[in-house]
């Protein structure tokens, strides 16, 4: 007796692979002071941060020189947030705090009240509180110790909405699906399954835009509608596509790549340079000078190159295993994938980052 394993469903939602078109969020920026540091602020040849001190402390009433000012418990910093689609007043987000000076650490540090714009220079959220940093500087008089880094934070919930973004796309007729990675083929698929529960309801117009018509029956709901369009689910079609990082050393294969028939084989060269100096110097009170002559050996050897044969509709695990077997290295595969496809043996996009 045995069992049937379950069916393992490649398909994705809709939602996962494109966004209701006008719906996104949006980012936020303002400028601010963080005060209550330990003496690792920003310095007093800081002109913006002790400018900014004397007219926050003029509106409330005191009167300071900013050229004479000096303290070192205080950091101007940029606050960014995004502001969520359908962001209602009231509502809190978090926001990311970075020193724009040259204060060292904001750890332990509370952001004054600051305001955030948008792109369009309204005010639409106001940051405040402490904030977490994910780091920590402590220094001495001969060391110094410092781990991530200290002049990053962040406040969890500390920016309020008072401003609120309008979305009047429901109230029409059409809703405008946009792909987050355009294709044709998926823009089809999308089209054809969105058809399946509503009839002749979408129309791709183009690789990355489906237009979709709002049923009679809901329009009077157009939440329902969309929520049951983002649940459909797909069989998406991915590019075939290597990706490199040759700093790391890190090599990302696709699924869908396709090798034609191809013999490699890779050799390593390794090339030991050593360098002496020999000394010859005179006995004590001689008269003679002392000579250094260079000694340099060198010594070259080259690996013995094994040959393997990628035959033509190799997968992805028949690949990773002739790699395997060849006894290379990941910075040798990335020069082996990069030599295919120079011979236009793979079919497939191949991006070095």
């Amino acid at each position: 007796m045995s069992a049937a394993a379950p069916a393992i469903s490649m398909a994705a939602r809709i939602k996962d692979i494109a966004h209701i078109n006008g719906v996104r969020s949006n980012q936020l920026v303002g400028y601010g002071l963080v005060v209550g540091l330990k003496g690792t602020g920003d310095k007093s040849n800081t002109i913006f941060t002790n400018q900014s001190l004397a007219n926050m402390l003029e509106k409330m009433g005191v009167r300071v020189d900013p050229t004479k000012t000096k303290v070192n418990n205080i950091a101007a910093v940029i606050v960014t947030a995004d502001l969520p689609a359908f962001g209602k007043v009231g509502n809190r987000i978090d926001a990311s705090v970075s020193s724009i000076g040259d204060a060292k650490s904001l750890e332990g540090g509370v952001l004054l009240l600051t305001p955030l714009r948008g792109a369009d220079g309204e005010v639409y959220a106001m940051a405040q509180g402490p904030m977490v940093v994910g780091g920590y500087l402590a220094s001495g008089t001969g060391a110094t110790v410092q781990k991530n880094h200290p002049t990053v934070g962040r406040i969890p919930n500390g920016v309020t909405i008072e401003r609120e973004i309008s979305y009047d796309d429901f109230s029409s007729d059409l809703v405008v699906i946009s792909l987050k990675n355009p294709d044709f083929t998926n823009a089809r698929r999308v089209a054809e399954k969105i058809n399946e529960t509503f009839r002749d309801a979408a129309r791709p117009k183009d690789g990355g835009t489906i237009d979709v018509k709002t049923p009679d029956d809901l329009k009077s709901n157009p939440v329902k509608f969309i929520s049951i369009i983002e649940n459909l689910e797909i069989k998406p079609s991915s590019l075939a596509r290597i990706v490199v990082d040759e700093k790391t050393g890190t090599v990302v294969i696709g699924e869908d790549l396709v090798i034609s028939t191809v013999a490699v084989s890779h050799g390593n060269i390794s090339v030991q340079i050593k360098e002496e100096e020999k000394v010859s110097q005179p006995l004590p009170f001689g008269r003679g000078e002392t000579v250094v002559t260079p000694d340099t050996r060198m010594r070259v050897e080259e690996e013995k190159g094994r040959w393997v044969v990628m035959k033509e509709g190799i997968t992805l695990k028949e690949l990773v295993s002739a790699l395997n077997a060849s006894g290379v290295s990941t910075r040798d595969v990335i020069t082996i994938i990069q030599t295919i496809k120079a011979a236009g043996a793979l079919h497939a996009e191949l991006d070095v980052i």
